[in-house]
């Protein structure tokens, strides 16, 4: 044992848990202020040329409140403290109650990074947030069918599914397929729901598909309804792969995020309105870093909410 790790589990045994916490609690606070400030410095001296009321709003915000990804008020409704983690017996995993259903989540995480994971889920899909899929009459109807393009731990789907008529799950991360399949193990039964366990990309190999080769070449289905697309900087890749498939859908609703890269508003924007459908920006921005550094960082449209009727 090497003597950092002779001296961190000496550490541990005098010092008491809670004072261990409060440490810890103070050095977090201390590192996001710190961030908070990096990313103001940052946003005034690239982005303030472009900014308007709007954009300038949500600066000062940041300076009067802690860090956020949404400089908003209504993240502070939100308080992990008030979530409630169980544990499922039967299959080893542990989970929330989402809509009244169970929502499982990847083995091994601990209840405390579950509680700050769905707390974080709850703001990003609030009715005022820029993440928000669904708004006023932007919404999945009875008997749609939906493609969900980046799952994750399939919160949104799971809000939706009792509306579906079909529901295809895409989600490329193999630690989700676990909790994904206790999630929705009923739905999978009745046929009602397919997951899929690859990348979504403008090309088809052994990780990633098409949704026009998945769904049109193949014969798989004849409408689509709703998509969702949440993939991490992949969404040109989806337009790309799925060109006929947008193109010829007569009505069909897509949201799509924006903010994983700079400008992609625009661009996603001006594809979609190609393929023939109309489009609105979420209300708001997100405060978008790629990493600690906050290098390079921006105030980034949320999402897509586009329409072809």
């Amino acid at each position: 044992m090497s003597i950092k790790n002779i001296i961190i589990n000496l550490l541990r045994k005098i010092i008491p848990l809670s004072l261990r916490k409060k440490w810890s609690e103070y050095i977090y606070k201390k590192q996001m202020n710190k961030l908070k400030w990096r990313v103001i410095r940052y946003l005034k001296n690239n982005f303030m040329d472009v900014y308007d009321d709007e954009r300038i709003k949500a600066i000062n915000y940041l300076r009067h409140n802690k860090f956020s990804v949404f400089p908003y008020n209504f993240t502070k409704k939100y308080k992990k403290k008030n979530i409630n983690v169980y544990y499922d017996d039967n299959c080893g995993l542990n989970y929330v109650l989402h809509d009244n259903k169970r929502l499982y989540f990847k083995r091994g995480w601990k209840e405390d990074t579950i509680k700050e994971y769905y707390n974080g889920l709850l703001i990003e899909q609030d009715i005022d947030s820029p993440h928000r899929y669904l708004y006023e009459n932007f919404q999945v109807n009875e008997d749609d069918v939906v493609i969900d393009i980046g799952v994750g731990e399939g919160n949104f789907a799971l809000s939706i599914v009792d509306k579906c008529k079909k529901l295809y799950l895409i989600e490329s991360d193999n630690e989700w397929m676990e909790s994904l399949n206790m999630t929705f193990s009923s739905y999978i039964t009745e046929s009602k729901v397919e997951i899929i366990n690859k990348m979504v990309s403008d090309n088809d190999t052994i990780e990633s598909i098409t949704l026009d080769n998945y769904f049109i070449k193949a014969g798989n289905i004849e409408e689509i309804n709703f998509i969702k697309v949440d993939i991490e900087g992949y969404e040109f890749k989806f337009l790309k792969g799925a060109k006929s498939l947008l193109e010829n859908q007569k009505k069909i609703k897509v949201a799509i995020c924006t903010y994983h890269q700079q400008d992609a508003g625009e661009k996603i924007k001006d594809i979609i309105t190609a393929y023939g459908f109309n489009s609105i920006y979420s209300k708001g921005f997100m405060i978008y870093f790629t990493d600690a550094s906050a290098q390079p960082c921006w105030l980034a449209r949320g999402l897509l909410r586009c329409t072809k009727m």
